[in-house]
């Protein structure tokens, strides 16, 4: 029997259900019907390409049909959550389509993901089922799977997509292959049902399950291929891991589906993959986080890339993107840079493919629907004056109104009327674009003085013997905390030190209480499973006296 959605899912209150319905922001379509419609209506064109595969809409509609057969034969069922972990390969969509058809919800596990992480994951999700990979990367994704089946009570299935026949799969799992059936009768799916669970950015302990519905999910995925100009024509590149909700649907991968597109997808982003996967599938537009723009951006300026005139669009999301680094993109890589600001919990900002040029290097965009909810506040939830720095809230037809089943970050994340506390400290311009601050933690307060990390970053990233900067704050007896800036240095022969560094930023007529404290030179920044430089990491580092590259 198919385990229920906890009571704990906390819906939209139904007279504002039937306004967004109304307003056409929810149209009642699920996942299965989108695919339905493109299979129908463009059955020739090519939906997702990889370096082994290339589907039409129809291959994809009849493929997802045939395993969600087979995947009912084995039991899984509405409302049954399922852990996915696959890399960028074209079964991933595959795989959750035909979940999305039996009603039943993928769990978003990431292929940097553990058993520290996973094991936590099933059982917050309660999962029934595991979908993996064999060997990928020398790493053995099923071997992972088996372990954590057998630590969490209600995974009772492990599905393996492997690529190599002879490979030898743990007792407990089966190959995915053995579920491909005649397409049969499948039931009927509601839109206004959860769809699918992703995973909140940075949760500890037990994990944040962030619930969305067909009807608000293909409401923000709309709206983000009609912000970015997609069409028939559009080939969009999945370079970030697609179960992250930034290449997934901003616009991603689903983006480029309802817009009739082509999905491409390569196994990682590094510029000499990507840049001949940008040739080979004429790629329109892609997604990146700052680290890995930086990367594509320094390798365009040493010249030698292969041909990338089909590119038009670099989106950059995922953090801040420092205007250093925003200017340099578009000369580059000869593209339009659009900035992407968004959380996987809902609102969703993007800078306009015709915006000014300072918009677009200065700020991180502006809501993207009409009907998103804005609030800049302080501490205690007062509004701030117009033009002030403060926290973020929101609400919308595409921001969640609570975690699934944790009552406990419910408390801490949303307000007793319902508006999500993102954690981001910005401020909106006249113009309506917002400035990213940071995140309210990596707000250094140093004898109660609160310092910017992103502030203080933007003047390290003009130091000219300065490739790279990262500012943290970490424990000091006496300050409370102690800045610290992690930096990557332009020419590893002459390394910054903290006294040039400090030199360098008082002469840009920066407060003496911003010094940095500590300059530690490193060769990487730490990253999480998506990218993004791990904060956690560097002051724990610091913490342990680690500093060595």
């Amino acid at each position: 029997m198919a385990l229920t959605v906890p009571p704990s899912f906390t819906p939209w209150p139904s007279e504002e259900a039937r306004r967004y319905r109304e307003l056409g922001c929810w149209t009642g379509e699920t996942f299965g019907d989108l695919l339905d419609a493109r299979a129908a209506a463009i059955p020739e064109a090519v939906a997702v390409v990889d370096d082994a595969h290339r589907w039409t809409y129809a291959e994809l509609d009849h493929r997802s049909r045939s395993l969600a057969t087979g995947l009912a034969r084995l039991g899984i069922g509405r409302h049954d959550r399922v852990l996915v972990q696959l890399p960028n390969r074209a079964e991933f969509v595959e795989v959750i389509f035909a979940l999305f058809r039996l009603g039943a919800l993928p769990v978003f596990c990431l292929p940097a993901h553990r058993q520290a992480e996973l094991v936590p994951i099933a059982t917050a999700s309660a999962a029934t089922a595991m979908i993996t990979t064999g060997v990928h990367q020398r790493f053995d994704y099923a071997a992972l799977a088996d372990s954590i089946r057998a630590q969490s009570p209600t995974l009772r299935h492990v599905l393996v997509v492997a690529d190599d026949p002879e490979q030898r799969l743990p007792q407990s799992a089966r190959r995915i292959d053995e579920f491909r059936d005649e397409p049969g009768e499948l039931p009927p799916v509601d839109a206004s049902d959860v769809a699918f669970l992703q995973l909140s950015g940075g949760s500890t302990g037990i994990p944040k399950l962030i619930p969305r519905t067909h009807d608000d999910y293909l409401y923000s995925v709309r709206r983000s291929a009609e912000i970015c100009e997609l069409d028939s024509d559009t080939v969009y590149l999945a370079t970030l891991p697609i179960a992250h909700n930034f290449p997934m649907s901003s616009p991603g991968i689903l983006g480029a589906l309802w817009a009739g597109g082509t999905v491409a997808m390569t196994p990682d982003p590094t510029p000499a993959t990507a840049f001949s996967a940008i040739e080979k599938f004429g790629v329109t537009i892609t997604g990146l986080v700052p680290p890995l723009a930086r990367l594509w951006v320094e390798r365009a300026e040493a010249g030698s890339t292969p041909d990338l005139s089909t590119l038009r669009v670099v989106q950059v999301g995922g953090a801040r993107c420092q205007e250093e680094l925003a200017r340099r993109i578009g000369p580059a890589l000869g593209v339009t840079l659009q900035q992407v600001f968004g959380m996987a919990e809902g609102l969703v900002c993007y800078t306009r493919l015709d915006d000014p040029i300072d918009a677009v290097i200065a700020t991180q965009g502006r809501p993207m629907s009409e009907h998103d909810r804005l609030e800049v506040v302080d501490d205690d939830g007062a509004e701030v004056p117009p033009g002030g720095d403060g926290n973020l809230i929101t609400q919308g037809p595409y921001t969640i109104r609570g975690y699934y089943d944790n009552p406990e970050a419910n408390a801490r994340s949303f307000t007793a009327e319902g508006w999500y506390r993102t954690g981001d400290m910005v401020r909106v311009r006249p113009d309506g674009n917002l400035v990213v601050l940071g995140r309210a933690g990596d707000w250094v307060n140093r004898g109660g003085e609160k310092v910017s990390a992103e502030e203080l970053e933007e003047h390290l990233l003009a130091h000219p013997g300065i490739r790279d900067a990262v500012v943290v704050g970490t424990p000091d007896r006496i300050l409370g905390q102690r800045i610290s800036a992690f930096v990557q240095a332009a020419d590893p022969e002459h390394q910054p030190t903290l006294a040039t560094v400090r030199a360098f930023v008082r002469e840009r007529g920066v407060a003496a209480w911003k010094m940095p404290d500590s300059v530690v030179v490193v060769d990487r920044f730490p990253e999480t499973g998506v990218g993004k430089t791990s904060r956690k990491e560097l002051r724990q580092l610091l913490a342990e006296g680690t500093h060595a590259k």
